[in-house]
C-alpha cells in the first residue's frame, strides 16, 4: 500500500504587520505537516535570502522570515507558498513600515500660542500680517479660518460659514471680508477669505484675487466671475500701501481629491502664483482634510509626518503647483467634532507658525526696499 502525502494546510497563519524604520519584520506560521517545500514572495516575486538582511529558514512544520533593520522599501504583500506532490496553498500578510518622524510638531499648545500672542511684526507701521487664502470651492478656506479662530478662541468657532464636504456647488464666501484672530485682534494677523475657486467660467476672477493680493480690493467687494474689480468702483483702493498688501498667499488644498482638481482650477491657481512669484510674496499650501487621505493619520494625527500616503500627496501638490515640499504643510480642520482637540491645535499651529514668519520675513524685505529708494 503506498504512501500518500497530506494535502498542505496552515495550522497557524501570520496577521498583518506594522513595524517601525529600523525594527526587524519577523513572519512565522505552522503547517500541518513536515513534509512541505516553503516559498516566500513579496508583491508576487519570490525572495531570495540576502545576507545580514534576509532569512527564510523552516524547522519541522514551522516556517520563518524575518527582514532585520526594516526599511521603507521592504513594505508590501508577503506571501508564503506550502507545496507538496499532492497539492499546494497560500496565505498572505501585508508589511507596512512606519517612517521616523520627518518633520517635528510641538504637541503641546501652550508654549506656541504664547510666541504667537508676544509676536512683534518687524516694521511697526504694519498694524498686522495678510494673509489671503484661496482654492477650489470645498477644500476648506472657511473651515481653515474657522479653526485658526477655534484654537485662539478656546472654543469651537463657526463665524465662518463653510461649505458642505458632501455638497460643494456653492461657495459660501460671497464677500471679500478678512477675519481678525482672537479677541479684539489680539494677535498681529488677519485672514481674508474668498469666494471658492470653480470652473474657467464661475467663481471669483483670477484678476481680482490678484488685485487682493495688490491691496487693492476693500472688503465687502462682492465677486464676480464675469468681470473684475474695476479702477472706478468705490471697493478699489488706487494706492495701497505695505499695510493694505498681501504677505502670504495661502493655497487650500484637499489632501484626499489633489489628483481630482480639473485643469481649469489648476490654471487658475497658477495664474494667481505666478503673479505672487513677481511680487516676491511668500505662497504656501495648507493640504486639508489629511483624515480622509491617510487612515494612520486619521487613527493618530501625531502620525501625520510619519505618513508615507501624506508625503506623497505633499509631493503630488508640489509637482501640481510648484510649490516646494518645505512650504507645504497638512492640517485638519474642525469639521465634525464638538470638542477642543489639542492635537488639531498644534498641527495648525505649527503651519501658522511657519507663515507668520514668512510673512514678516516679507514686510522686511520690502521695507529695505522702500529704504533703499528714499536714500
Amino acid at each position: 500500500m503506498g504512501f500518500s502525502q497530506s494535502k498542505p494546510e496552515f495550522v497557524t497563519v501570520f496577521a498583518d504587520k506594522h513595524v517601525k524604520v529600523g525594527e526587524d519584520i519577523v513572519l512565522h506560521c505552522e503547517a500541518n505537516t513536515v513534509e512541505l517545500t516553503g516559498i516566500w514572495e513579496k508583491n508576487g516575486v519570490k525572495l531570495n535570502c540576502v545576507e545580514d538582511k534576509t532569512f527564510m529558514t523552516q524547522a519541522g512544520r514551522s516556517f520563518f522570515l524575518k527582514i532585520r533593520n526594516a526599511e521603507e522599501a521592504d513594505e508590501g504583500k508577503y506571501t508564503l507558498i506550502l507545496r507538496n506532490e499532492c497539492d499546494w496553498t497560500s496565505r498572505s500578510a501585508m508589511v507596512t513600515v512606519e517612517l521616523n518622524e520627518w518633520r517635528r510638531v510641538e504637541w503641546n499648545q501652550d508654549g506656541v500660542i504664547d510666541a504667537l500672542e508676544t509676536f512683534k511684526i518687524s516694521n511697526k507701521k504694519v498694524d498686522a500680517l495678510r494673509f489671503l487664502l484661496y482654492g477650489p470651492i470645498g477644500a476648506g478656506k472657511s473651515s481653515t479660518i474657522n479653526t485658526i479662530k477655534t484654537v485662539f478662541e478656546g472654543r469651537l468657532f463657526v463665524n465662518c460659514l463653510a461649505t458642505s464636504e458632501i455638497t460643494h456647488s456653492k461657495s459660501q464666501s460671497l464677500y471679500y471680508e478678512k477675519c481678525e484672530i482672537g479677541k479684539d485682534g489680539l494677535f498681529p494677523f488677519t485672514f481674508n477669505d474668498v469666494k471658492g475657486l470653480v470652473k474657467e467660467d464661475s467663481g471669483v476672477h483670477a484678476k481680482d484675487i490678484i488685485s487682493a493680493l495688490k491691496g487693492h480690493v476693500k472688503e465687502g467687494y462682492a465677486f464676480n466671475p464675469e468681470i473684475p474689480l474695476s479702477e472706478n468702483s468705490k471697493y478699489y483702493l488706487r494706492d495701497p500701501g505695505l499695510n493694505d498688501q498681501m504677505h502670504c498667499l495661502v493655497n487650500i488644498i484637499p489632501a484626499d481629491t489633489i489628483s481630482m482638481i480639473k485643469d481649469d482650477y489648476i490654471k487658475k491657481m497658477k495664474e494667481v502664483r505666478e503673479e505672487a512669484s513677481r511680487m516676491g510674496l511668500p505662497q504656501v499650501i495648507f493640504m486639508t482634510r489629511v483624515d480622509r487621505a491617510c487612515p494612520l493619520t486619521k487613527t493618530d494625527l501625531r502620525n501625520v509626518y510619519k505618513s508615507k500616503k501624506i508625503r506623497e500627496k505633499m509631493r503630488e501638490c508640489s509637482v501640481g503647483l510648484g510649490v516646494p515640499m518645505n512650504c507645504i504643510f497638512p492640517v485638519w480642520n474642525y469639521h465634525e467634532e464638538t470638542e477642543i482637540k489639542e492635537e488639531i491645535n498644534c498641527l495648525m499651529l505649527h503651519a501658522l507658525t511657519k507663515i507668520v514668519h514668512f510673512a514678516d520675513d516679507y514686510i522686511v524685505k520690502c521695507s529695505d526696499q522702500e529704504a533703499s529708494l528714499e536714500e
